[in-house]
């Protein structure tokens, strides 16, 4: 049977209120009554319970993180980093995975209300109007990652997707490719979606290059079957593309699937750069050269950020991180690229 404070006390020779001072960090007792005290703890091998202690000091020492459906080598290593600023700083994490629904997200919210969480992180998607105010509610700050509110004035760690998109082609460009299309996931996704499509029409123009809208193909998601579908849609509506900027990795990696079945080579017949730098860019053959955002760092300063604002250790804002482009072998020198050619939709 678990030992229990009333069982630490007892053998300490001092009082319950006493016990709980001094797991607490307060004052009121001499060093000789704390020395004993720990050595109880250590006797009976006594673990204080988060939840009790919360109610004493109404802290838990406990992070919620929500995640939504995205890849797991996405989210795993956001999780790696939270858990890692989380573990440095005595605190535990509760993770919470929502798969995108509103309702999952609510309940979830509700679940780490009830297990009296000192802050939430959430990541890679469009924080609500309805989520937000279930947070004001439940009173505790809140961080987000890979992600920002563009009506709030929230704490948040991401990258620079628009700039980060705007680096990728002005790759493509410095390696001499003019005829460029992109492969993009939802428009409609404020995070992801438009600032890298923004990002991608940029460059074209700031380099003088043409432009019109048959460039860019749209996905519902950012998903591996979604790059190996639309990217001989692309190539059927564009004469002569020679590099292709995809949104992600996984439509990346999908558009390098559907190239191989259609007897294209990457990068001598046609050159690719993703957007992630997820472990899948470099199992892919070949390795998937890619805009790195630093995930586990969005992670790990993250919770740093929501710990900092926790112990009220002054104003946090927010902060973006920088981006590189990985250099692998999915991009050529133009000299090697594809000639004009015209590609039927299959």
């Amino acid at each position: 049977m678990n030992a229990t404070i009333k069982d630490v006390a007892r053998a300490a020779k001092v009082s319950i209120a006493t016990v709980s001072r001094i797991l607490n960090n307060q004052p009121g007792y001499s060093l000789k009554t704390k020395q004993r005290v720990l050595k109880a703890i250590k006797t009976l091998n006594y673990q204080p319970n988060a939840v009790a202690r919360g109610l004493i000091n109404k802290k838990t020492r406990t992070l919620g993180i929500l995640v939504p459906n995205v890849s797991s080598m996405f989210s795993s290593l956001l999780l790696k980093g939270v858990e890692d600023a989380a573990y440095t700083r005595g605190y535990s994490v509760i993770m919470c995975h929502t798969a995108n629904s509103g309702v999952r997200t609510m309940d979830y919210l509700h679940v780490l209300k009830e297990k009296r969480v000192d802050g939430l992180l959430f990541t890679s998607e469009v924080l609500k109007d309805a989520y937000y105010d279930e947070i004001r509610r439940m009173g505790v700050p809140l961080v987000l990652l890979a992600t920002q509110s563009l009506n709030d004035s929230i704490p948040y760690v991401k990258v620079d997707d628009r700039m980060a998109a705007y680096h990728a082609v002005r790759y493509l460009i410095a390696k001499g490719h003019t005829k460029i299309g992109m492969i993009s996931g939802n428009k409609e996704d404020r995070i992801a979606g438009q600032p890298r499509i923004d990002g991608f029409i940029q460059a074209l123009k700031d380099h003088n290059l043409s432009f019109n809208q048959k460039q860019i193909v749209y996905g519902p998601s950012f998903s591996f079957d979604d790059g190996k579908r639309l990217l001989l849609d692309l190539l059927s509506k564009n004469r002569g593309l020679t590099a292709i900027f995809a949104a992600s990795d996984f439509l990346a990696v999908g558009a390098l699937s559907a190239a191989y079945s259609s007897g294209l080579r990457v990068p001598d017949d046609l050159s690719i750069i993703g957007y992630d730098n997820l472990e899948i860019a470099k199992m892919s053959l070949p390795p998937l050269t890619t805009v790195g955002q630093p995930l586990f760092q969005i992670g790990s300063v993250g919770g740093m950020m929501l710990i900092d604002i926790i112990e009220d250790k002054g104003n946090v804002e927010g902060r973006i991180l920088p981006h590189q482009i990985i250099e692998r072998q999915t991009v050529s020198e133009r000299s090697k690229a594809l000639t004009e050619k015209n590609y039927d939709k299959q």
